[in-house]
């Protein structure tokens, strides 16, 4: 089954109906779904996109959006393992010429760790850091 990473920004613009690329990500993310694909996410990107969502849309948004993603049996949580963390702070601190987020890091160590060479996200670090960004441009 081929994964897609959904980093915060994806889930972002999917939970905020305001959000000018709301559709288009719901798009993207329907036709990777259609598919048969399977969609993955971290615990520490659960732990980003619930504070956002709280913040920007409230805490009923969030509840939502948490009981959607952690009722899906085609969204696979990942969680950050020490030995994962480990191989994160590699990165992190290999790439001084970037702006990684350490969360970014931990998400590209699953990426590789499971040959998933997408993510659903507007964040160009992915493509700094070699994967391709769905949905791409609008």
């Amino acid at each position: 089954m081929k994964r897609l990473f959904v980093d915060t920004a994806g889930w972002m613009a999917m939970a905020d109906g305001k959000d000018p690329l709301h559709g288009f990500f719901l798009s993207a993310r329907d036709r990777w779904l259609e598919q048969g694909g399977l969609l993955v996410i971290s615990d520490y990107v659960i732990d980003e996109t619930l504070a956002l969502i709280r913040m920007r849309l409230g805490m009923n948004a969030a509840e939502k959006w948490w009981d959607t993603v952690s009722q899906s049996p085609r969204c696979k949580t990942e969680w950050i393992t020490p030995q994962r963390a480990e191989r994160a702070l590699r990165w992190f601190f290999k790439w001084q010429d970037q702006t990684f987020s350490f969360t970014d890091c931990t998400s590209f160590v699953i990426m590789r760790e499971f040959g998933i060479e997408k993510a659903l996200t507007t964040d160009r670090h992915f493509t700094a850091a070699g994967f391709e960004i769905l949905p791409g441009d609008p």
